[in-house]
């Protein structure tokens, strides 16, 4: 927390992070500006409602197990918890046992509850359960994710990077390599442009 806290600091920008039991939200409140709630934890009612409590944004990553209608509970369980600052990701839905794929009439859907939608473009591309044992992914589509997801109007987009993804300590598989970002988000903002 007091790393995440020096970020927050140092460079002036927002802060979120993870938290995986009700316990650990209002501490984590204390450090972050954005509470994010795990895809395997987003129906878990004491943790949406302790995040909910704290006054911080809500970020509720939808499961992969979980449809797009279906996230309207989760908004509802943070709304009627006096806290209207809630978002959701999506983040892919499994497909068999070693996929991902991502439903664009799901962002849509979810922008229908009234709150903003973002697509986790990295993550959405990995392919868990893998023979080794290690989660795989196909980074080379993160641009196509990306540029969908603009073209149907997404609020907002999260792109796992790292100067060297094959040494990220985690997530490796399914990231950008920092020295494409420049040039995609060049591409993202021409195809938001010609869609407004």
């Amino acid at each position: 927390m007091k790393l995440l806290r020096k970020v927050r600091a140092e460079f002036g920008v927002p802060v979120v992070t993870d938290i995986h039991a009700a316990d650990e939200a209002a501490l984590a409140a204390e450090y972050v500006d954005v509470l994010q709630i795990p895809a395997f934890l987003c129906r878990q009612t004491d943790l949406l409602v302790a995040a909910a409590q704290t006054g911080k944004v809500v970020n509720i990553k939808k499961g992969q197990f979980v449809s797009p209608d279906a996230m309207q509970f989760a908004v509802d369980k943070v709304k009627q918890s006096g806290n209207n600052k809630v978002m959701l990701t999506e983040r892919g839905s499994m497909f068999g046992y070693q996929d991902l794929i991502v439903d664009f009439r799901g962002i849509p859907t979810m922008q229908s509850f009234g709150v903003p939608v973002v697509l986790d473009c990295t993550h959405s591309l990995q392919q868990p359960n893998q023979a080794s044992g290690v989660t795989g992914g196909l980074p080379a589509l993160i641009a196509t994710i990306a540029k969908a997801g603009i073209a149907v109007g997404v609020d907002g987009l999260f792109i796992e990077t790292h100067p060297e993804p094959a040494k990220a300590k985690s997530d490796g598989a399914n990231m950008l390599p920092l020295d494409r970002l420049e040039t995609l988000l060049e591409q993202l903002i021409r195809v938001r442009e010609a869609i407004l």
